[in-house]
């Protein structure tokens, strides 16, 4: 058995939930016979690091410092193996922006959008081209910071006088914003882990229904009974099968390692992906572990097989 640092906490925005996944993981780890050292990320974690030479670390970090390829580089600085995406897949995946320009690119479906970061608004007065952002994509808009997770600071905005208010919030997360076209349907999310001999495979498909809210926002995302889950989702085979490509082709085309989610929006001419999230949550509302457990696959065994994959890598780059 190995040794292995948990990585939790940290100080985005998502340190609770990020916990919460630690937490978890740390006892799955512990029911597999390994060594567990949970660490609490922080300033001393270098520190933390080398006191307690681990054979591997376990990221369960969401959110920036975390999911963005910071703490990955690290890791990779330090000479030790961990879990997940690498440094340049969590990089892109962590932007919304750049995470869209590839899809778009590759011609996998995503909704349409324009991004701006603070500087453009303040010194290049992009605030004026706020009319032509609204005919091109039309109402209601999703505007959203570009390097936060799990919903946080997405506000809606149904008509041109909610828009400045919702880019003003969502500045307050993060200094690029994106305005994005709304797409109705039915909230997915399509889980895909890697092979061990290579390759990847995809979950069946998570339907959430948030309960007495807009959207899927943060609250209904983590406070047990405000979202009822379908999984497998309640649809035909021929458009779960399509979902599921696209999850795999999303994952693949932007280098994805171990596990990811992808989520989607399920809109009347098909899938739409909103985001890639290199480290989803693990918590026990969390959607990947229902997932895999749908495929037979355990969350002790998830953690087994995520710490697996992070030393065969290793392994392989030696």
């Amino acid at each position: 058995m190995s040794r292995v640092a948990v990585l939790k906490g940290g100080r985005s925005l998502e340190r609770q939930v990020s916990l919460a996944s630690g937490a978890r993981v740390e006892d799955a780890l512990e029911r597999l016979g390994h060594e567990v050292v949970g660490i609490d990320v922080g300033g001393d974690l270098f520190t933390a690091l080398h006191d307690c030479a681990p054979d591997v670390a376990f990221i369960a970090m969401h959110g920036p410092g975390g999911e963005d390829g910071t703490v990955q580089e690290l890791l990779e600085v330090l000479g030790i193996p961990y879990t997940g995406s690498g440094v340049s897949a969590s990089a892109r995946c962590a932007d919304k922006v750049l995470a869209k320009h590839a899809l778009r690119d590759a011609g996998l479906p995503t909704p349409d959008w324009v991004a701006f970061t603070d500087t453009a608004f303040r010194d290049l007065g992009a605030g004026q081209a706020l009319d032509a952002i609204e005919q091109r994509l039309d109402f209601p808009l999703v505007v959203k910071p570009v390097g936060q997770g799990s919903a946080i600071g997405i506000k809606f905005a149904r008509s041109a006088q909610e828009v400045p208010a919702a880019i003003l919030a969502a500045f307050s997360y993060d200094p690029k914003v994106m305005i994005e076209r709304f797409v109705a349907g039915r909230e997915l999310a399509a889980g895909v882990l890697s092979g061990r001999a290579g390759g990847a495979q995809a979950l069946p498909i998570v339907e959430a229904i948030a309960r007495d809210r807009d959207f899927y926002d943060f609250t209904a995302r983590y406070d047990i009974g405000r979202t009822r889950f379908a999984c497998p989702a309640d649809l035909d085979a021929a458009l779960a099968a399509r979902v599921q490509e696209v999850a795999l082709a999303a994952y693949e085309l932007l280098g994805c390692y171990g596990f990811a989610r992808v989520d989607m929006i399920l809109a009347a001419d098909g899938p739409q992906i909103l985001e890639l999230n290199t480290i989803p949550g693990l918590t026990g509302t969390s959607t990947l572990p229902q997932a895999a457990d749908a495929a037979g696959i355990d969350f002790d065994e998830l953690v087994g097989r995520t710490v697996e994959l992070a030393l065969t890598r290793a392994r392989s780059t030696v």
